[in-house]
């Protein structure tokens, strides 16, 4: 189990890059698009003024049962040792145990 700060402060992290997404990508676009060089510096340094947090890449792929930062199976939503485990009691429609 993760600690309770730990989970909260990544569903934090997620709130403010929802809240802060569209104009981030308003900014990144006019970085793309920007004719001359000092278009490009004022985008750049408003992006460089949001949040740390409004980065989508600092949200951390969790466990959804105990927020287990670490071996995230994505198609599952689990980590790996919670995945086994669901997958040994059938719980996971479509995943069976391999045996050769």
């Amino acid at each position: 189990m993760a600690k309770r700060s730990k989970i909260v402060a990544n569903e934090r992290r997620k709130e403010v890059a929802a809240r802060h997404a569209v104009r981030r990508a308003e900014l990144k676009q006019a970085v793309r698009t920007a004719v001359t060089p000092d278009e490009v510096r004022a985008a750049v340094r408003a992006l460089a003024r949001l949040p740390r947090d409004a980065s989508p890449v600092r949200v951390r792929n969790r466990d959804q049962v105990d927020g287990r930062p670490r071996g995230h199976v994505g198609k599952a939503g689990l980590s790996r040792i919670r995945f086994r485990e669901a997958a040994h009691r059938g719980e996971l429609p479509g995943i069976t145990k391999s045996s050769w």
